[in-house]
């Protein structure tokens, strides 16, 4: 097989590099791809930015590509998928229609009540009085409705940091067309990470992960597109994960078939398990999470390009269980100096093939080969991820291998995974 992933960060380098795992990949081509792509056996980059749909699907014909496994958000939403299957090209990854499960909070709000799946109580709205007028206590979570790489939602702990949220998506902060305002109510509880593959007719929950998306340690200061994850976690237990299947994957997939949306692709079900061992839908994504991506594929054991193209023939249902290794995997992110606000780039990476050698997975986020050396290129540089038999030596493992990991202003929190030592 011949397969085209599209996009250039950490889940990208892990799907290409859990591809060409596979005996039945001969070639994977990423775009644009990033430094360890380009690095990667079996792999090539070529430079098409992510939203030129047209030379994606050029590239994708002239190269003859069996699957296109897209990576982000932001072409689905565009309409990537619907451009391949136009041109019979295999896609994994829902059309615009389905996208909007993750493009547009309030329309995966009505998604939601309407398959009565499990989710907070809230309001949307366009104007930002109304919004302010309708708080009337905290903590409370603002959202900006659309795309917002991650960063657009608030947990506002006072009435001043809700209006200011709210000010700032209505002034344009996450995109002049992403000023629409979502509240909900504040849920208490753990963050959970249900990564559910879908041939439109069949759906299957991948191992549960847990990501860190704070910048600080305990969990504490600005949201990120996540710094760090593991899994499985134990927080899932098999009969909760029957539930979710049963409750909030299916309910899912049935009011999208309702809605005549034919949807392949990923459903990620970010979930609130709160203190009493209840579950609640905080938001869904409409792809592979990052950095819950590296963490998982890294345990993955069935060739994923077996997986992902029984969704795209609609054969879900007829493929073997999914069979998974034992132990943890833990992914720790490395990012640039001043992530999640502005960071400088171009720095000189050391210690990946240290690292490496200790028996780590570095995934790389935003690098660039220039010249044969690996230099910064985004916020978000590396995920260095480990396996352990146990929670402890997962921890143990994925921070030697960080610590020989060196490059200017380089940050990472030293916390991922307390809370597997507090379970």
């Amino acid at each position: 097989m011949k397969i085209l992933v599209v996009g250039n960060g950490g889940r990208e380098h892990a799907l290409a590099w859990t591809l060409t795992q596979s005996e039945t990949v001969q070639q994977v081509i990423c775009t644009p791809g990033n430094g360890g792509t380009a690095t990667l056996t079996k792999c090539q980059n070529r430079n098409i930015p992510v939203e030129d749909i047209p030379a994606i699907v050029a590239l994708a014909k002239d190269e003859a590509i069996d699957l296109v496994v897209v990576g982000p958000e932001v072409p689905l939403a565009l309409g990537i998928a619907d451009e391949l299957t136009k041109n019979h090209i295999k896609v994994f990854g829902p059309g615009r229609e389905g996208a909007k499960l993750e493009a547009s909070k309030s329309w995966a709000k009505d998604l939601m009540l309407a398959a009565g799946v499990p989710t907070a109580a809230g309001a949307v709205f366009t104007d930002p009085q109304a919004a302010k007028d309708y708080i009337t206590q905290v903590p409370i979570v603002i959202k900006a409705d659309g795309l917002a790489a991650g960063k657009g939602v608030i947990v506002a702990t006072t009435l001043e940091m809700a209006y200011d949220a709210i000010t700032s998506i209505s002034q344009g902060e996450f995109g002049q067309d992403n000023c629409q305002i979502v509240i909900e109510e504040f849920l208490q509880g753990q963050e959970v990470s249900v990564l559910a593959i879908t041939d439109g007719k069949t759906i299957r929950p991948l191992i549960p992960a847990q990501d860190h998306k704070p910048i600080g340690e305990g969990d504490t200061g600005p949201n990120t597109g996540g710094m760090g994850a593991y899994a499985p976690t134990p927080l899932v237990s098999d009969t909760l994960m029957v539930k979710i299947q049963r409750d909030v994957l299916e309910p899912t997939l049935h009011a999208l078939q309702n809605r005549g949306i034919d949807y392949c692709g990923i459903i990620y079900a970010g979930l609130m398990i709160t203190p009493d061992g209840d579950l609640m839908v905080l938001e869904f994504n409409c792809r592979f999470g990052d950095p819950e991506t590296q963490a998982v594929l890294l345990m993955l054991d069935t060739p994923l390009d077996q997986i992902l193209t029984a969704c795209c023939d609609r054969r879900l249902a007829e493929l073997p269980p999914i069979r998974w290794k034992p132990g943890v995997s833990l992914c720790v992110v490395l990012a640039s100096s001043g992530y999640p606000g502005t960071y400088p780039k171009g720095k000189l990476i050391t210690g990946i093939d240290a690292a490496s050698a200790l028996g780590a997975k570095v995934f790389h986020a935003g690098t660039r080969l220039v010249d044969g050396q690996i230099i910064t290129d985004g916020g978000r540089v590396l995920g260095v991820t480990a396996i352990g038999d146990t929670v402890e030596t997962a921890i143990t493992n994925a921070y030697q291998a960080v610590d020989c990991i060196n490059f200017d202003g380089m940050y990472c929190r030293r916390d991922i995974g307390f809370r597997l030592r507090q379970s």
